[in-house]
């Protein structure tokens, strides 16, 4: 019984460790999300759209070589 509380105890804290880092992460995206929203009028889609644009260059760029 002892070794099955240890391993769900390394599981528990594991599992922790990447959620907090999820959230933290979660949090930095949207805070950059809404300072740029707020200070330069920049909205999500137009940063997704950029991104789109981005990966149809690489895309491209690859496929020319």
């Amino acid at each position: 019984m002892i070794p099955t509380l240890i391993v769900a105890w390394i599981v528990f804290v594991i599992v922790w460790k990447v959620l907090k880092a999820t959230i933290i992460n979660a949090i930095t995206i949207a805070s950059v999300l809404v300072l740029l929203n707020v200070g330069f009028g920049i909205t999500p889609q137009d940063i997704w759209h950029q991104i789109m644009q981005f990966a149809q260059t690489l895309s491209q760029v690859k496929v020319g070589k």
